[in-house]
C-alpha cells in the first residue's frame, strides 16, 4: 500500500458537525476498501485567494491515507460529485507521516480559532528563524 495526502476544502456554509459528516464519510470509502486513515486534521475556515463557486471562504482538511491507488481513485471520484467539496487534491507521499507543527485540530468542532499548538523543539535554528525578518 502506498501514502497518499488529501486534501479538500468544502463550502463556506457548512457547520463543523456537517464537515466532520462529510469527512467520516471519505474516511469510510477508505477503510470499507481495506486502507487506513493514518491522520486527520482540521485547519479551520480559511480565506481563500480567489473566489471558487461563488465562495470566499473554506473548510480545509487534510486526510494522511494509507491505502491502494483503487481506494484513492474512489474517494477522488466521490469527492468530484459532491457538492460540498468546492476544491480537492490528492498527492502520493513517499515519506512517513509524521505530526506537523501546524497541527490544529483533529475534528471541526474541536477546532479553536487562533489557537495553534506549536511543539517546542528547542533547537538553535527555532530562535534565529524567530529573529529574523525579511523586507519584501
Amino acid at each position: 500500500m502506498a501514502l497518499y495526502e488529501t486534501v479538500f476544502i468544502t463550502r463556506q456554509d457548512m457547520t463543523a458537525d456537517d464537515v466532520d459528516n462529510l469527512s467520516q464519510k471519505f474516511e469510510k470509502i477508505i477503510t470499507d476498501a481495506n486502507g487506513t486513515i493514518v491522520s486527520k486534521e482540521y485547519w479551520g475556515l480559511k480565506n481563500l485567494a480567489f473566489k471558487i463557486k461563488k465562495n470566499n471562504r473554506g473548510h480545509y482538511v487534510l486526510l494522511n491515507i494509507d491505502a491502494e491507488y483503487s481506494a484513492v481513485a474512489e474517494l477522488n471520484r466521490v469527492m468530484g460529485f459532491n457538492e460540498d467539496v468546492i476544491r480537492s487534491l490528492t498527492l502520493r507521499n513517499e515519506f512517513d507521516v509524521v505530526e506537523s507543527d501546524l497541527f490544529l485540530s483533529k475534528s471541526a468542532k474541536d477546532f479553536k480559532p487562533g489557537k495553534t499548538t506549536k511543539k517546542e523543539t528547542g533547537g538553535k535554528y527555532d530562535s534565529i528563524q524567530d529573529q529574523s525578518q525579511f523586507d519584501l
